[in-house]
């Protein structure tokens, strides 16, 4: 009866969004493929005989934690085949580009006819889903079928706990599905022990993410990207990524202020999705920038004059800002001036830029208290404090430098939350070998 009155309110939900996905699929190329799969549960299927391991990754962020983790997984279990869903199509395309040794499929809407389709196709020994993607539907029909469900470097933050905590008899019953969960943090792991998980299941596993980046830079892959772009060897940059609405202008505006004092700045400018690449191009052209586009390598120099230097260079392309962070005297990293709860800062950390992000950050709390009381990011409140921290940073050599030495010292600190995850899903995999619901093919 559940399943049915979910099935019904789905229906009705996908009915009145219709308009909405119709007008972006239209308008921005988005929600157009997959829907065989998304809505029937039509992917390919799986004929091994091995053992499977399912992981879930909704978008492009959490297709790119899971590196180190797929790298662990093959180094240790190589006779597993990993079957690797996301959500959207970004994060499908990149997923494709990252992972060629796995097996792609997008994520089942949760109706009871994809998901049971979709598990019989793909027949996972272990599911692991990443951070918080728990839809009701589908994990009732992987406890139905005795199939071990972790949670991979769960988060919650405190507007979700407060909004799940209003609907706690249904997370308890949702949690109670989940074979473990591997939490971020101890604040984390109390949350989701009070939502409903038994205490007994849920392991502080620490954050994937300070394993997923490298402390290091690259000189060769820099100073290949330093010539497709068209920086100059003497030239410092300002990068802008995983930028949200109005940040951009902000970034812009904050720019031209700091170009009079210092010439040799260039600006770089990664929005966050990858349907607004044309009006961020249009905001740069309208800031009176040229727009230098990843995607093409040259000038849009329209109505300006010309010369690199006088060009604003939009990275357009997908899973380029790992390596261009490496790039960045200073760094601004989005959704923390915006109300989207911040993006991920341990990458341009860890690379050794000096980092700034907006006040609002709740979305990577612990992240942000530690490199806070290292030292090593920080934190403004509104665009004059940007202007002014920025400017400070590019002033004082030996502050910039001071924070980045924090800033990579704590996240090495931090490491070893992989090698963590991987031992409760190869634990749940060892288990499952046998037990009564296995989907495997005989030999």
């Amino acid at each position: 009866m559940t399943g049915l009155l979910l099935n019904l309110f789905y229906v009705a939900l996908l009915i009145a969004v219709s308009p909405v996905l119709a007008y972006r699929a239209w308008r921005h190329g988005k929600y157009r493929d997959g829907w065989a799969q998304k809505f029937l549960g039509r992917g390919a299927a799986r004929v091994s005989n091995g053992p499977c391991l399912w992981l879930h990754a909704v978008s492009v962020g959490e297709v790119l934690l899971l590196r180190p983790l797929i790298t662990e997984l093959h180094r240790r279990r190589p006779d597993v085949e990993i079957w690797l869903s996301t959500t959207t199509h970004t994060g499908y395309a990149v997923a494709r580009e990252k992972y060629p040794d796995c097996r792609l499929l997008y994520f089942p809407l949760d109706f009871t006819w994809s998901v049971r389709a979709s598990l019989d196709r793909v027949r996972p020994d272990v599911i692991g889903l990443v951070e918080l993607e728990l839809w009701p539907n589908f994990v009732r029909a992987i406890a139905e079928r005795k199939t071990p469900l972790v949670l991979v470097n769960g988060r919650i933050g405190e507007r979700s706990f407060r909004g799940y905590r209003r609907i706690r008899f249904l997370m308890r019953r949702v949690l109670g599905g989940l074979t473990a969960l591997g939490m971020q943090s101890p604040e984390y792991a109390t949350r989701m022990i009070e939502l409903g998980a038994a205490p007994e299941r849920v392991t502080v596993t620490g954050s994937v993410k300070f394993d997923g980046v490298s402390l290091e830079r690259d000189p060769v892959r820099l100073a290949a990207l330093r010539g497709e772009l068209g920086i100059a060897p003497a030239e410092r940059v300002l990068l802008a990524g995983s930028t949200h609405a109005p940040e951009e202008q902000i970034i812009l505006e904050t720019y031209s202020r700091l170009r009079t004092e210092f010439p040799d700045l260039r600006l770089l400018i990664a929005p966050r999705h990858q349907e607004r690449f044309e009006e961020v191009a249009a905001l740069i052209r309208g800031a009176g920038w040229q727009v230098r586009r990843r995607s093409q390598s040259v000038a849009d120099t329209g109505s300006n004059s010309t010369g690199a230097a006088l060009s604003v260079i939009l990275l357009d392309t997908l899973g380029e800002l790992s390596d261009c962070w490496g790039l960045a005297e200073v760094a601004f990293v989005g959704g923390s001036l915006s109300t989207r709860g911040g993006q991920n800062m341990l990458e341009p950390c860890a690379v050794g830029a000096a980092v700034v992000v907006g006040p609002n950050t709740w979305n990577f709390k612990p992240a942000v208290e530690l490199l806070t009381a290292a030292g090593g990011l920080a934190t403004v409140r509104d665009v004059a404090e940007l202007h002014g921290t920025l400017r400070d940073l590019l002033i004082d050599g030996d502050r910039a430098t001071a924070m980045r030495n924090a800033a990579k010292q704590a996240i090495e600190s931090q490491q070893g939350a992989t090698a963590c995850t991987v031992d409760l899903l190869l634990r749940d995999l060892e288990r499952d070998a046998n037990h009564p619901g296995s989907k495997r093919i005989a030999a």
